[in-house]
């Protein structure tokens, strides 16, 4: 990747929806050079999707939340597996320090978000969990 396609990115992560024409003449290229770039960059999967991006008040009301995860020796892999197939996680991070993963949690009712946490510490492998609801985000 060179200097182009490292702004073509930037300005696909500041609006995804941005227009080729629009890209074209902030990155002072052609048309077809950036429609060129965006197939490269999809077929080496270095863009590997598109996405919306919505304010924090916008979203259904629920829970949201931070669980940190120590795995127990080596299961990370089947642990990460299982929590793939949990619904109530929304995203999936592996970390340094004393905590092994960060799972960003989400559940319509304090119920939901009870039962969720009762599946994620079943879960073969995890040692370890502290979960912090997350109370307010700001933009």
């Amino acid at each position: 990747m060179d200097d182009v396609d490292h702004r073509l990115i930037a300005l696909l992560r500041d609006n995804a929806r941005t227009p080729v024409s629009t890209l074209a003449q902030k990155l002072r290229v052609s048309r077809g050079t950036v429609q060129n770039r965006l197939a490269r960059l999809e077929e080496q999967g270095i863009i590997v999707g598109y996405t919306v991006r919505l304010r924090p008040d916008a979203e259904p009301r629920g829970i949201r939340a931070w669980m940190s995860i120590e795995i127990e020796g080596n299961t990370a892999r089947r642990v990460l597996q299982s929590l793939r197939g949990e619904p109530a996680i929304q995203a999936l991070h592996t970390t340094n320090g004393r905590w092994d993963i960060v799972a960003e949690l989400r559940a319509g009712n304090l119920e939901d978000f009870d039962r969720a946490l009762e599946r994620i510490r079943l879960i073969p492998g995890i040692a370890n969990t502290e979960t912090n609801i997350l109370l307010s985000s700001y933009v």
